[in-house]
């Protein structure tokens, strides 16, 4: 695949890499706050000897340019749909050419890797916040009782701004972090020039020696390493903001050497001073500037906990409008730039959940043990994934696809099993939330097809419609009425219980379907379809992308040169305030096969159909998410048995 853009270059290229430092860097490159520490600290430590030092720092530095600069940076970031990355992307874009077994496979790897990323959400500002904060306890015991509730209150602070969006804040988030990357790149100098001889780590011997002298122990301390490598998953959800040159430039310049550098500093500070293995990359820092560095270390936890806090805003705008998850309100935060939205539901949880963490877990070296199960996973999806890009969309010879999956899985699986040992002390905590997400959205995608399969049956095809309309003569009324369906091409059951009950219509009826496509964004030349269907009737659909959000009112006037009353009448007069929208309030009615039965007459259990209920009922109107004029809008009831 390629990019749907045209590379940039000179000082925009610049601009994009500097603002993805910001955005794409956040997570991983807060990383050495906790990282090394977890590695010689808690149950599953590494013993503190110099073979053994050198043997992780070289884990570390080769796991690094393994899975971040060979396998996502080299070759996944290849894998666009139109310029967009993301595992939902990725789903699209391989889930329309695979067969119906295994697009149905494809679909449940797809929602279970969506939904270990709001794991992933969750986490990351927990333990990043909480890490940097920690550093006061480096400073002075004193501290001590004040680490939780400054960090819930940075927590609290962060979710809160969130509503008036990232425009304004993420001018600074590069800039920010440029500050971040160089000051860890000095202090990783520093520590390197207080022991060059750490630089031996960057030999894969030491890394090889440590994994054959502790066998399958080694599986403990991998657990450990991978923290170095949480965030990497972003570089691909967020290549659609910035593109793959920047995204690479970054990385290449300034985000490895300054993370290759840290590691190395401190590293060498553990080989002198043994006493660092509580705090590392604290102790590393040179006393006078440990509480300007606390600050530092604050700000980049903020930053990067943003990154994932917006990540999560834009997954859950994909899920909606790829039927995974019902309509929530969405508010569009920047008038030029759509991927900058708030999403207030997702913003409450996710910050009842990260204060509930903190409370839970108390310590970053605790919530050390629940974050790489969620991303390991991800990163083991993401390979499946891509494997199936690289042999039907690639064409690439199976041998070869074979022998790149089968390596990237060794991989991901070790680092996978690695964290599941950390399954009891906190990683039930990201599968248990994947569990119930996935629960919900496949909940949600099951309940929509039978609910559209039982309106499809119910409808009438349009061309019958209109014929049996002509012959009855209907008193039709000035005026635009617009129905909203699902399906296009039928007469919707909201029209006909419309016409039962009022007998009257409108001279000029729209019938408007909302498609959602496998890409990202559509093309703006074909967004719009309208379609005369005679005595007054128009078929209009509307195709939007799964990272775009429909605007009716806008949609109706840009087609209003279309909608006449008549075959040969003039256009019809839009004025939006005397536009009636009609839409239907759907009941669920659970309704079981027989008495006792344990499934619904819908072929759905009777516990999940009730469930879906409680989301539907819990869904955003569709007036609301459609952006209609609350006083033009008429809603018919319908029940519907599931």
């Amino acid at each position: 695949m390629s990019e749907s853009r045209t590379p940039p270059s000179g000082k925009v290229l610049a601009g994009l890499s500097l603002a993805a430092l910001g955005v794409v860097y956040g997570d991983i490159g807060t990383s050495p706050l906790y990282a090394l520490k977890e590695c010689f600290n808690g149950k599953h430590a590494v013993p503190l000897t110099p073979e053994n030092v050198l043997g992780v720092l070289s884990l570390v530095f080769w796991s690094l340019n393994f899975v971040v600069s060979f396998k996502y940076i080299a070759l996944v970031l290849r894998a666009d749909n139109r310029g967009e990355g993301g595992i939902l992307a990725l789903l699209a874009l391989v889930r329309p050419g695979a067969e119906a077994k295994k697009r149905s496979i494809l679909i449940m790897l797809g929602i279970f890797g969506a939904a270990l990323l709001y794991g992933d959400g969750v986490i990351t500002p927990a333990i990043s916040v909480l890490s940097a904060v920690e550093g006061l306890r480096v400073a002075t015991p004193a501290f001590e009782r004040m680490v939780i509730p400054l960090t819930i209150v940075v927590l609290s602070g962060l979710f809160y701004v969130q509503r008036r969006g990232t425009a304004g804040v993420g001018s600074i988030f590069g800039p920010m972090m440029i500050i971040w990357f160089s000051c860890i790149a000095a202090l990783g100098v520093y520590g390197i020039l207080q022991y060059p001889g750490v630089l031996a780590a960057l030999n894969p011997a030491h890394a090889i020696g440590y994994l054959l002298r502790n066998g399958p122990r080694s599986l403990f301390v991998l657990g450990s390493v991978f923290l170095v490598l949480t965030g990497g998953e972003a570089l691909y959800a967020d290549m659609g903001h910035f593109g793959r040159r920047p995204i690479r430039l970054a990385w290449w310049l300034v985000v490895l050497p300054a993370l290759t550098l840290n590691y190395l500093g401190q590293g060498a500070r553990l080989l002198t001073h043994a006493e660092a293995f509580r705090n590392p990359f604290f102790e590393l820092v040179p006393p006078f500037a440990l509480y300007p560095m606390v600050i530092i270390s604050t700000m980049a936890a903020v930053i990067a906990s943003q990154a994932l806090i917006s990540g999560a805003f834009s997954l859950t705008q994909q899920a909606m409008q790829l039927g995974l998850a019902p309509r929530m309100r969405l508010i569009h935060t920047s008038r030029t730039e759509i991927g900058q939205i708030y999403m207030p539901g997702v913003n409450g949880a996710l910050w009842m959940a990260c204060v509930a963490l903190v409370l839970a877990f108390r310590s970053s070296d605790n919530l050390a043990a629940t974050y790489g199960v969620a991303v390991t996973g991800t990163m083991l999806i993401t390979t499946i994934l891509f494997g199936v890009v690289e042999r039907t969309i690639w064409k690439w010879p199976m041998w070869q696809v074979a022998s790149l999956t089968s390596l990237f899985m060794a991989v991901d699986l070790a680092f996978f099993g690695a964290n599941m040992v950390k399954f009891i002390e906190g990683g039930w905590f990201p599968l248990a939330a994947a569990a119930v997400l996935y629960l919900l959205m496949s909940t949600w995608k099951k309940g929509r097809s039978q609910v559209t399969a039982m309106l499809q049956e119910t409808s009438l095809p349009i061309g019958l419609f209109v014929s049996d309309l002509a012959r009855r003569q209907i008193h039709r009324v000035p005026g635009i009425a617009v129905f909203m369906t699902s399906i296009p091409d039928v007469a919707p059951p909201v029209l006909l219980h419309h016409l039962k009950h009022n007998k009257v219509l409108h001279e000029t009826v729209v019938l408007m379907t909302v498609s959602t496509l496998e890409i990202p964004l559509s093309d703006p030349a074909t967004r719009v379809t309208v379609e005369s269907r005679g005595q007054g009737f128009h078929q209009v659909v509307a195709r939007f992308g799964f990272m775009e959000t429909a605007d009716i009112p806008a949609i109706l006037e840009a087609i209003a040169g279309s909608l006449r009353p008549s075959e040969d009448g003039k256009a019809a007069s839009l004025r939006m305030q005397e536009v009636s929208f009609f839409l239907s309030r759907e009941t669920l009615i659970v309704t079981p096969r027989g008495p006792g039965a344990p499934e619904t007459a819908g072929g759905m259990p009777a516990w999940r159909a009730k469930l879906f209920g409680v989301m539907s009922r819990n869904a955003q109107s569709a007036a609301a998410y459609f952006g209609l004029p609350p006083n033009r809008v008429v809603e018919l009831g319908a029940q519907i048995q599931v």
